[in-house]
């Protein structure tokens, strides 16, 4: 017969408690003054839910549960019902921390999707200005632009840079106007 984690079959009871080849608590010493301190109904359910449990996860076989079961019912005291579910886990177990730790190879992982970054208003302004006429306030304003887009890592730098072609054709335009004006 093999030896079980909670001791032999009747071990540490007197002989007329043995059972022929059935489950037998091993005595455990009393830890606390709560031991001794008698099990209310609400204390055995508990401790019937851990059996349960136990039994549902292949922990008890049909006749250790079966027996523990009968010994739940007839235990008085805290300590009595503790030694049933000693080498019993409260509750279910989780995966172990090592498999939950492993980390998701990058091959596996989601790609995020491209967040999308704010396009920078006065490079809309330049791009306008330029359209509109304003040429030497559209150079100014898509100079300020690109510069803000560069340090705040924003869109809009072909708002900015078309904003500054067309507001430097303007000037050219405008100056050579003037030039010919004068002459």
């Amino acid at each position: 017969m093999s030896v079980q984690p909670w001791g032999e079959p009747g071990s540490g009871y007197p002989p007329g408690k043995r059972s022929a080849g059935g489950w037998q608590p091993v005595p455990a010493p009393a830890v606390s003054s709560q031991a001794a301190m008698r099990a209310g109904h609400a204390d055995r359910d508990r401790t019937l839910d851990v059996l349960k449990a136990a039994f549902a996860e292949g922990r008890l076989s049909v006749q250790e549960y079966e027996q523990r079961h009968e010994a739940v019912a007839a235990a008085q005291t805290y300590g009595q019902l503790a030694v049933l579910v000693a080498d019993l886990p409260s509750g279910p177990m989780t995966a172990p921390p090592a498999a939950a730790a492993t980390p998701v190879p990058a091959t596996f992982m989601a790609v995020p999707p491209p967040q999308a970054r704010p396009t920078n208003v006065l490079a809309v302004v330049s791009l306008v200005a330029s359209l509109v006429g304003l040429s030497a306030p559209a150079v100014i304003t898509g100079h300020i632009a690109r510069s803000e887009i560069r340090r705040r890592n924003m869109d809009g730098d072909w708002a900015a840079v078309l904003g500054l072609v067309i507001g430097y054709l303007g000037c050219a335009f405008w100056t050579l106007m003037i030039l010919l004006g004068f002459a």
